[in-house]
């Protein structure tokens, strides 16, 4: 069998460089182009072991000593938390991208009749990875960068109703919710409806607009609502006839609280 050293050796240099690339982006490290080239330089020594002869927990201990020394040289390490939380997500960035090209690899090589696979004679290229590779991995960042934004403005809410019962909500923290009581001044926080029996509080409408068009909204004041163990009574809460298209968000929560849970 024929081995292309150069082509190996140039292959994990490009993987080896967009891991790090990624990982920087990700955590927002700043770090300069030639830092990311020189902890890709060490990432390519590894490649030297594939012709020597070393068991598996040697060559286990060797991948995690040169793991560590591509981000020490790349990001520099300031403190033990900060190393480990770049070396966390340089393995885990690693992970998903390493999944993705195996799972692509058995989908192009191999075909199945019920549980048995059948090898095609087909695998996955270096063009094909070189193109793909970037790809997994800005889908990866785009994701988890929307992640990061919602899981910060998602809030545990407590909403004490005038009957003692407390509801347990998951809140979103939406920029968009501006809505106010003309009459009271008081901010509204919005949950879905069904959420309450409204046959139980003192329902009462507040006008809003909403596109160009002037509706009414069914609100009721709690005796109080806790947000990160800090409570807040002057507030409305308003019944929405829409569904939030949030993953768990039960209420959205007003824009005031920004400034307010801080």
């Amino acid at each position: 069998m024929k081995v292309y050293v150069d082509l190996i050796i140039l292959l994990n240099f490009y993987l080896d460089f967009l891991l790090l690339m990624t990982t920087s982006i990700t955590l927002k490290r700043n770090v300069t182009i030639k830092r990311v080239i020189l902890g890709t330089l060490v990432g390519s020594i590894s490649i030297i072991f594939l012709f020597w002869s070393i068991n598996n927990i040697m060559l286990f201990i060797f991948k995690i000593i040169i793991a560590i020394s591509m981000n020490i040289i790349t990001f520099k390490y300031k403190d033990l938390k900060y190393t480990l939380n770049n070396l966390g997500y340089f393995y885990m960035i690693s992970i998903i991208l390493g999944g993705f090209l195996y799972y692509l690899n058995l989908e192009f090589s191999y075909t199945h009749i019920g549980m048995i696979f059948i090898n095609k004679g087909i695998s996955v290229n270096a063009i094909f990875l070189i193109i793909i590779s970037p790809l997994i991995l800005y889908i990866y960042y785009r994701q988890a960068k929307k992640f990061k934004t919602n899981f910060n403005l998602i809030y545990e809410i407590n909403i004490c109703l005038k009957n003692k019962k407390t509801l347990n909500l998951k809140g979103f923290l939406d920029t968009g919710n501006v809505l106010v009581d003309p009459i009271t001044n008081k901010p509204i926080i919005l949950i879905q409806k069904g959420i309450i029996d409204e046959e139980k509080e003192n329902i009462y409408y507040v006008p809003f607009n909403s596109l160009n068009n002037n509706n009414l909204l069914k609100c009721f004041k709690p005796n109080y609502v806790v947000i990160n163990e800090k409570k807040f009574k002057n507030y409305l809460i308003g019944i929405s006839d829409k569904k939030f298209h949030l993953d768990g968000v039960e209420c959205i929560l007003n824009n005031k609280l920004m400034e307010e849970l801080k």
